[in-house]
């Protein structure tokens, strides 16, 4: 995850150089401590939470049964893990549920954190559950907001609630009500934001949660905008005690202290995150997959359970008999690819595999368009070649070139991969280790 590839880094480089010592003493271990605090505040970690952090660590890891340990180092870095999982909040915050349908859910925040597009975003994640949202455009002040909601609510499959110009906390009660006739739940509501928190909009906020008594009052807060975040949502929650916290633009080159600061700050969790601005872009948040994935160790549930939506059962039960009857096809290796673009592209999945934060791997190691010219190729052979490729001669090889904006060299290059391919599936249906494995 680009937002914290910064930190990743200075703490794999921090304890790659104690791994290698036999034994630790207290002293090392202080040392690591010290750096551990400098790149949390470099990484903009708030300063009261990061100096906590540390004197909660170090209590723990000068323990005598640490020192004492055959791997004192591999014990500290675990004890990093378990610090940050409880830094950011232990466990995965859900929704809260409505003792009577509809749940309401109040979205609020600062203008320019994405919060309409949240909306559609969380009816794409809820209607994936089952769920029927509807979505209520309460935003009369920002030009054009009822009509960003309606064309996010398009693109959704969500339908939008609006009544116009009329006053916020009337539209938020009439669509509940409509809600509630017509079978909705949740009822997503987005409400107005400034460029700056004022007291009018508090206000406003205030009397629309009066008024419809939401189940989750959720805040939306830019990544980017480091600190800031972290002040913006404790402002919003003295004033609306909200229950929980969207983060905004994880996908971006940001520092990551608002992810390790906001909870610490303001004691509410962060629920979801948003990775991407595709609509499918959000994502519940989880402190143990997150604080692995800072400390370079992978986020296997994640990639699992992407690789789920990438692709069905009957799908993988197919490629598996493929891969045992050794009958991968040039039309499978396209399958694969279109499932990995689901998934967010080889770079999302690289990212999530334990071990690979020592790479320091950045999505420009990752040619997307060289993905997208094999594909060209793949397309531009005929199903019998696609299923034989051994009978791509020269002039198939130009003919398929031509077809796809490439060079000969490109094609010759696919096929010698797609062999190298199918080689390794069969030493691994063997049984064989592959020489990465060893």
């Amino acid at each position: 995850m680009a937002v914290f590839s910064s930190l990743s880094e200075r703490l794999n480089h921090i304890f790659s150089k104690r791994t290698k010592h036999g034994r630790l003493t207290e002293l090392e271990i202080k040392g690591a401590m010290r750096e551990v605090r400098i790149a949390l505040l470099e990484a903009d970690v708030n300063i009261f939470v990061a100096k906590k952090f540390i004197a909660d660590v170090s209590e723990k890891a000068v323990g005598q049964e640490i020192l004492k340990s055959l791997n004192p180092a591999q014990q500290v870095i675990k004890i990093v893990n378990e610090e940050l999982v409880a830094l950011m909040g232990s466990t995965n915050a859900k929704l809260e549920t409505a003792d009577k349908p509809p749940a309401v859910i109040m979205m609020c925040g600062l203008q320019g954190a994405g919060k309409t597009t949240l909306c559609g975003k969380l009816a794409v994640l809820l209607k994936k559950q089952g769920k029927k949202p509807l979505l209520v455009a309460c935003d009369i002040y920002r030009p054009a907001a009822i009509n960003q909601l309606q064309v996010v609510g398009g693109k959704a499959g969500a339908e939008v609630f609006e009544r116009g110009m009329q006053d916020p906390v009337k539209t938020a009660r009439q669509a509940v009500e409509y809600a509630r006739s017509m079978g909705f739940d949740p009822v997503i509501i987005d409400t107005a934001g400034r460029l700056h928190i004022d007291d009018a909009l508090m206000r406003e906020l205030e009397n629309i949660k009066a008024e419809v008594r939401p189940s989750d009052i959720l805040l939306t807060v830019d990544a980017m905008t480091g600190q800031d975040a972290v002040n913006v949502a404790d402002t919003f929650n003295k004033r609306l005690d909200v229950t929980g916290v969207i983060l905004t633009k994880l996908d971006g080159d940001t520092r990551g202290g608002a992810c390790l600061s906001i909870k610490a700050v303001t004691g509410k969790p962060i629920k979801f995150i948003g990775v991407g601005e595709k609509l499918t872009d959000l994502e519940p948040f989880y402190p143990d997959r997150m604080a692995s994935r800072i400390l370079g160790m992978g986020d296997v549930l994640s990639l699992i359970e992407k690789a789920q939506e990438a692709v069905t059962e009957e799908q993988a039960k197919k490629m598996e008999k493929k891969l045992r009857d050794a009958s991968f096809t040039l039309e499978d290796y396209l399958d694969q690819f279109e499932s990995l673009k689901k998934m967010g592209g080889i770079a999302s999945v690289m990212s999530m595999m334990p071990g690979m934060g020592k790479f320091k791997l950045k999505e420009s190691d990752f040619d997307e368009k060289r993905v997208e010219r094999i594909k060209a190729i793949i397309l531009s052979m005929t199903p019998r070649e696609r299923e034989k490729p051994e009978i791509i001669n020269s002039s198939r090889k130009k003919r398929i070139a031509a077809g796809s904006g490439t060079g000969v060299q490109d094609v010759n290059q696919l096929l010698k991969q797609f062999e190298q391919t199918k080689l390794m599936m069969k030493q691994v249906k063997n049984g064989r280790k592959l020489p990465f494995m060893r």
